[in-house]
């Protein structure tokens, strides 16, 4: 990879990690901006594209948004809930859980590629203000 390739890679991570909520590719573009006001669209898509690939960025389906990596160096994929209230994204690991899919999906013959788990809901926070 080229170096240049590498630092808009960085880049795109750091908008990623100051942000600390789910950013769509065009959220990091704007961000981008002010630092390459050239800067065009595939190639904020191409460094989110090899960060999730390398797993340093997750892309939040439902969302169509992009968070960092909030745990280091995992193989399995991520369960991510998603607050609905304050949009707040946590990442957790839970090797068990998708073994155990993986599994039930099996015995029916379907080989899983990639799982991406999201739980929509309150977090702790929001809900701590929410009388039941």
């Amino acid at each position: 990879m080229s170096k240049r390739g590498e630092r808009m890679q960085s880049e795109v991570l750091a908008a990623l990690r100051r942000r600390h909520a789910p950013m769509t590719a065009y959220d990091v573009l704007r961000d981008l901006r002010a630092a390459h006001p050239k800067i065009a669209p595939p190639t904020v898509y191409n460094a989110l594209a090899a960060l999730t690939k390398q797993g340093r960025a997750h892309r939040v389906e439902s969302l169509k948004a992009y968070i960092a990596c909030q745990c280091d160096g995992h193989q399995s994929a991520s369960i991510l809930s998603i607050c609905e209230d304050c949009g707040m994204v946590e990442e957790r690991l839970a090797p068990d859980v998708l073994t155990t899919l993986s599994g039930i999906l099996g015995e029916s013959g379907f080989a899983p590629q990639r799982h991406v788990i999201e739980v929509h809901g309150i977090c702790a926070t929001c809900g701590a203000g929410q009388t039941p």
